[in-house]
């Protein structure tokens, strides 16, 4: 189990990013949140099993559809008791 905060930067808003993490992280039983930032960055985060997790993390890496991702950063993020569901905000 574990949970990380993760950062897109490049074509990433507008290209149905979001839509694309919430729908694998939701068919995955992940839970988290992912959100647009002012600065034109996708932000998330993913808590669960590893696995799970980490294909997540790979997602925001090549990016879903047409966007074009630049760089990722992951962070790891303290473990949130009794998580469940994902939100897109």
């Amino acid at each position: 189990m574990q949970r990380v905060r993760v950062t897109a930067a490049g074509r990433v808003q507008g290209v149905f990013f979001r839509a694309s993490v919430a729908e694998e992280a939701r068919r995955r039983g992940v839970s988290g949140w992912v959100r647009n930032t002012g600065d034109g960055r996708v932000e998330a985060e993913f808590q669960g099993p590893d696995p799970d997790v980490d294909a997540l993390v790979e997602l925001c890496r090549r990016g879903p559809g047409q966007s074009q991702v630049s760089t990722v950063d992951v962070e790891p993020a303290g473990i949130v008791p009794d998580a469940h569901g994902f939100d897109v905000r």
